[in-house]
């Protein structure tokens, strides 16, 4: 009764600001370069090198970028193969695509509804040039495993840490167990910068490349710092960096990422803990999260019994001002799937889940009053 009266407005997702973003702004215009790889693109490579302890991290404008630019260092081309979860976001598959290469869809876990590394042998043959593992909501992927077999077969890992900054697999951070990883500050994200992303560079053998790649294929960075006289057109590449706006803002944000997390983490616990009677009853699921995995907050789901279920839980909560959503259409049952893809045996688990699914709001303004009343018509759309 408590809610009785009380309009709710709740969507689900606010941009969050940390209150030095203008500032910084104003900065880089007075510094004089607005273009990429200016005083704040350097502050954020640094800050990502020094808190992730990767050997290098570069900034792109999107986290599709960075995906494209793995593509492009992994030397993918028609005749190659890439394993990947179909329960991911197109940019996944369609970065490798460009290239010519053709995605290898393997079925999740029920539990973190990540890429099952018990299925990714089976799929690799003589054509297969990389595995590419998704960190479904933070949560980690089997690192230990798929670096194993990524190894035993000389295979490229690339990590789509989209949704994993500051995240963790046993202490250590995803988006560095692979030979490359993928960063995203899309505003839906924890930390954000509009849109935005970072390559993040684990094989040293690769850095001087992907500069290369990331400089629409010239050495151009070379020439600014003095090593060459002249730059040229060296290798493939494109135009990957974000303008020092873009990076003035992030970097005001990645001063406060791990507050950002904490407060996150907090807000997850707490649907965690309101939602477990529901758990308990059969009436939902809530996430899992391994003991080995650190998740940062960055998302929270159910799982319902059923699409009808799923989607009369969603309409309910709209008409009571809360905007809640499903999550991805598998890529292997979409036209483009279809046209540029295959599976690697049945998809039984990916084709099951994404129809149950359904993500609350989690933003860092989010209050628990708010989440107290989520969860309350929650429980009511039970009880009708």
């Amino acid at each position: 009764m408590r809610y009785k009266g009380v309009k709710y407005q709740i969507p689900f997702n606010r941009p969050h600001l940390t209150g030095k973003e203008v500032d910084y702004i104003k900065n880089a215009q007075k510094l004089g370069q607005l273009s990429g790889d200016g005083y704040y693109t350097k502050r954020c490579h640094g800050w990502l090198e020094h808190n992730l302890n990767c050997k290098k991290a570069f900034l792109t404008h999107s986290c599709t970028a960075a995906l494209a630019m793995s593509a492009l260092l992994a030397k993918v081309s028609s005749e190659d193969e890439v394993i990947m979860p179909s329960f991911t976001f197109v940019s996944t598959a369609n970065a490798f695509v460009l290239r010519g290469a053709t995605p290898v869809f393997v079925d999740i876990r029920e539990d973190t509804l990540n890429i099952n590394e018990k299925l990714i042998e089976q799929a690799i043959n003589k054509n297969t040039k990389a595995i590419v593992v998704v960190h479904y909501a933070g949560v980690a992927c089997e690192m230990g495993v798929i670096r194993k077999i990524a190894n035993k077969h000389g295979l490229f890992l690339i990590e789509d840490a989209a949704q994993g900054l500051l995240s963790k697999y046993k202490d250590q951070y995803l988006g560095t167990f692979g030979d490359l990883g993928t960063l995203s500050f899309h505003e839906t994200k924890n930390v954000i910068s509009g849109e935005g992303g970072a390559l993040l560079i684990n094989n040293p053998k690769l850095i001087e490349r992907a500069e290369i790649v990331r400089e629409k294929g010239t050495n151009r960075s070379k020439f600014i710092r003095g090593e060459v006289d002249k730059y040229n057109w060296i290798d493939l590449g494109s135009s990957y960096l974000p303008g020092e706006t873009t990076s003035a803002f992030l970097m005001a944000q990645l001063e406060k990422a791990k507050t950002i997390t904490r407060k996150r983490r907090s807000i997850w616990g707490k649907y965690h803990s309101l939602l477990k009677p529901l758990e308990k009853k059969g009436l939902l699921r809530r996430p899992i999260v391994p003991d080995a995995c650190f998740h940062n907050g960055h998302l929270y789901y159910i799982l319902l019994p059923n699409m009808k279920v799923r989607d009369g839980l969603i309409k309910y909560l709209r008409k009571n001002g809360i905007l809640s959503v499903f999550h991805y259409v598998p890529l292997h049952d979409s036209p483009g799937g279809v046209k540029y893809a295959k599976t690697s045996g049945r998809m039984k688990i990916t084709e099951n889940t994404w129809k149950r699914l359904v993500r609350l709001p989690l933003y860092y303004d989010l209050k628990k009053t708010d989440v107290e009343y989520i969860t309350h018509h929650i429980f009511k759309f039970f009880k009708k």
